[in-house]
């Protein structure tokens, strides 16, 4: 597949499960060509618009589409939830709805309700894009494919990689876009962390060891942020505990092989899921995660808008 002649055309992206192999190759090497200086392929004669709606807190996910679509010469339409009609009753529905008569051509969206897009695409009526930036416990299909492309920078491959995925695996739209993916570019997968937060369902893609067994095994471990937010307020456990039992410290990341490296979604819990010293060490690609999020989602927002012009 040539990065200078692919061309990938979506009309929405919803969920990981919707790109083929192919598409998600085709967005990891566009992200690439970006990254090394290429330009924008949209037509720079029509203005496109783009409405960013995030009914749940945000910096990485939110500002790196903005970054994005500034440097594809997007015009950004501000939303705030705070001062929109949300707060006179308005529904996501007839938001995007508003938006689209309008003439806004997607809108990013991040919502607390899983799937919250299928009454949107299934409209008559609307006809902006919709692009998931997260959707409750359910997906975040963009922040897996800029994990893929910050695997694929570093190993070439995902053939016969081995790849932990460690934390509040049950809470994390993060974890099951990846687990999904891995599993199907031809990673072994395994998972760790609590056994509470993790059920079976997951064991079709890999396999559940104790933190300290898999470490020597992995190449990739991704650690995953406590959702404290999605928890029950009954649930109680310390800082100091869960890392001392399930995360990354200092001595346990010395059982990774030395060309291991260490992601995070990010936010990160410093001292809780991996140790303070460890998040910038020369093993974590965290930060290159950030950067690589801007170059995927300009990959990702140019084929949507090159979806909407054939």
């Amino acid at each position: 597949m040539s990065q200078e002649t692919e061309i990938i055309s979506l009309k929405h992206l919803l969920t990981i499960e919707s790109l083929s192999n192919q598409e998600v190759m085709g967005l990891i090497k566009r992200a690439q060509a970006f990254k090394e200086g290429a330009s924008s392929r949209l037509s720079q004669t029509e203005p496109y618009y783009v409405a960013n709606l995030f009914f749940e807190n945000s910096t990485r996910t939110h500002k790196s589409f903005e970054v994005a679509e500034r440097k594809l010469g997007i015009e950004v339409i501000p939303f705030e939830v705070s001062t929109s009609s949300i707060n006179k009753g308005e529904s996501l529905y007839d938001t995007v709805l508003t938006l689209s008569a309008l003439g806004i051509s997607a809108c990013v969206i991040r919502h607390s309700e899983e799937e919250y897009y299928n009454e949107l695409i299934q409209s008559p009526t609307i006809r902006s894009s919709i692009i998931n930036g997260g959707d409750g416990s359910g997906q975040h299909p963009t922040q897996c494919l800029l994990d893929m492309m910050t695997i694929y920078e570093e190993f070439g491959s995902f053939d016969h990689l081995s790849i932990a995925i460690v934390g509040d695996i049950n809470h994390s739209r993060v974890a099951k876009s990846n687990m999904q993916l891995l599993k199907r570019l031809g990673a072994t997968l395994y998972f760790s962390g609590p056994e509470d937060w993790y059920t079976e369902e997951y064991s079709v893609y890999g396999e559940y060891l104790p933190l300290d067994d898999l470490l020597p095994k992995v190449d990739v471990i991704m650690l995953l942020r406590i959702q404290h937010e999605r928890h029950h307020s009954d649930e109680v456990f310390s800082k100091e505990s869960y890392h001392a039992h399930y995360g990354l410290t200092i001595e346990r990341a010395k059982l990774l092989p030395k060309h291991g490296i260490i992601m995070h979604p990010a936010p990160v819990n410093r001292d809780v899921e991996l140790a303070d010293g460890l998040v910038e060490s020369l093993q974590s690609r965290i930060v290159q995660q950030m950067t690589n999020g801007v170059f995927m989602r300009m990959a990702i927002l140019e084929a949507i808008l090159e979806g909407k012009v054939q």
